[in-house]
């Protein structure tokens, strides 16, 4: 135990010296969100590291020895496996889970929560876990849903453009390894042959990223649809999130050489007829998005907004009933740590209003 403040919340990180855990740690602080006690547990492997908060020298506690007591929320980033063996065991011990993984996310008593889009749905949370949406629909969310408010949204058809860090470290470093050695080579070679250089083995990602395009995320789903269980989390978790059970939506993953910050071009179907002038007036008083010229994944990188533009008529669709437009959102800090900070203040927020 760590106390820091003698009021507020007595927060836990599970997973807190991951890459995901390492955001979430200056966030907490960033956004002074009101901690009382502050807990880092991880793996025996992260087990009895000391990691430095506002000051205060905390000890990372292995999991399978923690004692669970006391803890307001628990904020997870370790995995599906982790979290569907121990989210029940934190929320018995009366902590609210926010949970990061996909493991929850469809489960009828947990709600699939983006802050600026469906806080209320944190109103009532029959099983104390609440759920982070997969990086890509939390990307959309924020825009979809403005636009969807407004206009009556039908239909979905997105292509993302995931940087490499949402592979994890390992994805990083495969991305970092192949350009090092592609400079070495020669990297312009490949203009004329993609085989002109020498690369490592694909260490984490399934193809050669550097200076490269891989539309394959995830694994094949085994429901005859041959999608990837990344293209199915956008059309699933947008129908929960959005309360639109019969939401049309489909879309492909693709993972490209950038380090952070994921890019979606998206194709939107609406009941009414809308503009681009009109969608622009719209997004430009939407919470957590951000009009610019040329979003691009550099832009939104260390930032917390949707950054969208390129927003014209879709030509595809009869009438003005249909618009085109490019997002990009940082994967690691909105699309993961942030997000469930941010779930974590409104659960504070509604159920420990007394604390605050």
């Amino acid at each position: 135990m760590t106390l820091i403040n003698e009021k507020g919340i007595n927060i836990a990180v599970l997973g807190a010296t991951g890459q995901v855990g390492m955001v979430m740690r200056r966030i907490l602080d960033e956004r002074n969100f009101p901690v009382r006690d502050l807990r880092f547990i991880a793996s025996a492997h992260s087990a009895g590291k000391k990691i430095e908060w506002r000051g205060h020298e905390i000890e990372v506690e292995d999991v399978e020895k923690a004692d669970l007591s006391g803890i307001d929320i628990a904020i997870f980033s370790a995995g599906g496996g982790t979290s569907k063996k121990w989210a029940p065991e934190f929320a018995k011990a009366g902590a609210f889970v926010v949970d990061n993984s996909s493991q929850w996310r469809l489960h009828d008593d947990v709600p699939l929560v983006v802050a600026e889009v469906n806080p209320d749905d944190l109103d009532v949370i029959p099983s104390k876990i609440v759920a982070n949406p997969n990086c890509t629909t939390m990307a959309c969310m924020p825009v979809v849903k403005a636009l969807s408010d407004a206009f009556g949204l039908k239909r979905l058809i997105v292509s993302s453009y995931q940087a490499v860090s949402g592979a994890g470290r390992n994805g990083v470093l495969q991305l970092m390894n192949e350009a090092k050695a592609a400079v070495e080579q020669g990297a312009d070679k490949l203009v004329f042959d993609g085989e002109a250089i020498d690369f490592p083995e694909p260490s984490k990602i399934v193809k050669t990223i550097a200076f490269n395009a891989v539309p394959f995320i995830g694994d094949i789903v085994d429901d005859g649809s041959e999608e990837t269980d990344e293209e199915q989390k956008l059309r699933n978790e947008s129908r929960k999130i959005l309360h639109l059970p019969e939401l049309k939506a489909s879309c492909t993953c693709v993972r490209i050489g950038v380090f952070t910050s994921h890019g979606m071009s998206v194709n939107a179907e609406f009941e009414k007829d809308v503009t681009p002038d009109e969608a622009r007036k719209v997004l430009s008083n939407a919470p957590g998005v951000e009009l610019t010229d040329i979003p691009t994944p550099l832009m939104a990188a260390g930032k917390t907004p949707s950054f969208v533009g390129r927003i014209r008529q879709d030509q595809a669709v009869d009438g003005k009933k249909g618009l085109s437009f490019f997002l990009t959102n940082d994967n690691l800090r909105k699309g993961a740590a942030l997000n469930a900070v941010q779930l974590a203040e409104i659960i504070a927020q509604k159920h420990f209003a007394d604390r605050l």
